[in-house]
């Protein structure tokens, strides 16, 4: 909110209008609102995912059952993606309200202890608030870009006489920021998303008591197909990057790229997994 009313702030005394203030504060606690309640339904909407029947998926029901009671949370709601691809993500805004989605191609290609480490991995995201985090993170995002958007456009196209009645500095300022504020706002989300995956990396090995599950897993994803479902906004929310594997096998990433991905490179995620062992 502090973020939002100070771009606002700007704007607003850019065109010395401080209807635009009061418009970015409503806004932002309309989509806050709206973010805070039906992020879930909304991610798994996105995702074309559907609620996992138990009967059919007995072994997955099983495996989060026996994890949620090792890491004391209660049991999420689980859903399944009707995708080849091997990926899955948690959301919801607090352990009481999660959802844990999982593809048919992990159920298919996982065995039993790549398949603990990855929903361990997941659960340990809802055990650490990273879901709630991550929803936050993308309204900020997206509302600072849609009123960057709307500043810019309504810059290019005011008369020459309006311009000369703003406040030249405020303007200036008001510019700066438009360009400046949504590719922050991008790199902070993609920052906190690659450290929110290590630490969830951490605690669920610590969860299964077997690092080499995950790393295991984390190899099969590396050279894995996209997931047809993606999509840009909720890319950070799953296991693993779900366009493309991020810098997996040998290939090496350089610093600019690594500030533009929303996952660490895979091989680092093995490498600190195997040095638990």
């Amino acid at each position: 909110m502090i973020v939002v009313i100070g771009v606002g702030w700007i704007f607003s005394l850019a065109y010395n209008d401080p209807g635009i203030l009061y418009i970015a504060v409503a806004f932002s606690l309309i989509m806050n609102l709206v973010a805070y309640w039906k992020s879930d339904s909304i991610a798994l909407t996105l995702a074309r995912a559907h609620e996992a029947q138990h009967d059919q998926y007995k072994d997955l029901y099983h495996t989060v059952e026996n994890l949620c009671i090792t890491a004391g949370i209660p049991m999420p709601k689980i859903y399944v993606i009707d995708d080849a691809s091997v990926n899955a993500f948690a959301t919801g805004r607090n352990p009481k309200h999660a959802t844990v989605a999982v593809t048919t191609g992990l159920l298919a290609r996982l065995d039993k202890t790549e398949l603990e480490g990855v929903i361990a991995h997941e659960l340990s995201h809802v055990r650490n608030y990273d879901t709630l985090l991550s929803t936050v993170v993308v309204i900020l995002v997206g509302f600072i870009s849609i009123i960057s958007n709307i500043f810019m456009r309504s810059t290019l196209f005011r008369g020459r006489s309006d311009r000369n009645n703003q406040n030249s500095i405020f303007m200036l300022i008001g510019v700066i920021t438009a360009i400046l504020a949504p590719i922050a706002a991008v790199l902070i989300q993609l920052a906190i998303s690659r450290k929110r995956e290590f630490l969830a990396d951490a605690s669920g090995a610590l969860l299964t008591r077997y690092p080499e599950g995950l790393a295991s897993a984390l190899e099969k994803i590396s050279a894995d197909r996209p997931l047809v479902s993606a999509q840009g906004a909720t890319a950070h929310l799953y296991f693993v990057n779900p366009f493309k594997a991020d810098g997996g096998g040998e290939k090496k990433v350089s610093f600019m790229a690594k500030l533009f991905m929303t996952h660490p490179p895979i091989e680092e995620r093995i490498k600190a997994l195997r040095q638990m062992a």
